[in-house]
């Protein structure tokens, strides 16, 4: 174990996702066991800042890992930004006895992990968010909760596409990234699929699509859009215009983010934090935790941020050859 090391910091920052609270138990149950001091902060980076912290024990994370959200809460943080509130933060830890933080987020909560690194706080990273969009890992604390909720909405909105011969446009999380769009598509039968990391044409994609399906037989429609595409109600009078289809937009929002995590969610999300403890009890810091090919792993934070993820061309093509 490292000596110099006594106090861990753990925050959630950026959108919450469930499973947050399965990661920061796991944090805080390992890190004591490995004879560490543990605190939770609250609401970020903001918290850090303006001393919202307090410790934590194994009680403080019983009876939590079902639940949705995040209970140190999370928040924006724009004075975090400025090398004011960094310097602040850096002060404010060194009071509480933080020598490690252990950040849970998303590429920009990443990013602010490697700005503090830099005015010397050791970190480690952990991907939480249900966009799945972090670079360095095949999977993310939340992705799959968040799949789930969705095909939940998608299976109720189909019942009453097919009572009244109707096509539902349904607009998904996913501002950059598609991959809740994608997979929902093939699991929940659309008939077509906008994605934001891929050009697009209603006509072609959507209008086409419809008609074709139409003169199959087909009397009901689901197609998926995702929110960096957008505009779920435009295409739904466009639809209803040029195809005589009645159509309707539903956008599901933040329902997404909420609800029980799933039991895959649950146990990566533990896998993930305790790799977390275990990395720090090893003295390596300036690590993002990843699962990758099947195995919790870790990357050097700035090989991380630069790493690219592209969306899965087969499954694209696996989900225009199930809309037939």
């Amino acid at each position: 174990m490292d000596k110099k090391v006594k106090g861990i910091g753990v925050l959630t920052s950026g959108g919450d996702a469930p499973g947050m609270n399965a990661a920061i138990r796991a944090v805080v149950r390992t890190g004591i066991y490995h004879g560490f001091k543990l605190y939770g902060i609250r609401k970020g980076y903001d918290g850090l800042i303006h001393g919202d912290i307090h410790e934590m024990d194994s009680r403080s994370v019983s009876d939590i890992i079902q639940k949705g959200g995040t209970i140190l809460q999370t928040a924006r943080s724009p004075m975090f930004e400025t090398d004011e509130g960094m310097d602040k933060a850096m002060r404010v830890a060194e009071v509480y006895g933080i020598d490690v933080l252990v950040v849970i987020g998303g590429d920009g909560s990443y990013r602010g992990a490697r700005d503090i690194s830099q005015k010397g706080m050791k970190v480690i990273g952990l991907p939480g968010t249900i966009d799945n969009d972090i670079a360095c890992s095949d999977y993310t604390i939340g992705y799959d909760t968040a799949l789930n909720t969705v095909q939940d909405a998608i299976d109720k909105i189909r019942d009453t596409s097919y009572s009244h011969e109707r096509c539902s446009v349904v607009e998904v999380m996913g501002r950059h990234a598609g991959y809740i769009a994608l997979n929902v598509s093939i699991s929940g039968g659309a008939e077509a699929l906008l994605l934001p990391e891929m050009e697009h044409d209603i006509e072609r994609d959507v209008i086409k699509q419809i008609i074709e399906g139409r003169n199959r037989g087909k009397k009901h429609y689901i197609v998926i859009v995702a929110e960096g595409v957008g505009g779920a109600v435009q295409i739904a009078k466009a639809i209803e215009q040029k195809t005589g289809v009645e159509a309707r937009a539903t956008i599901l929002g933040y329902i997404q983010r909420g609800g029980t995590p799933t039991v895959r969610d649950r146990v990566i999300a533990s896998m993930m934090g305790a790799r977390a403890a275990d990395l720090i009890k090893e003295g390596k810091y300036n690590r993002i935790v990843a699962y990758k090919d099947g195995q919790v792993t870790d990357f050097a934070i700035e090989e991380a941020l630069k790493m690219k993820k592209g969306i899965d061309q087969d499954l694209v093509e696996l989900s225009r050859i199930l809309s037939l």
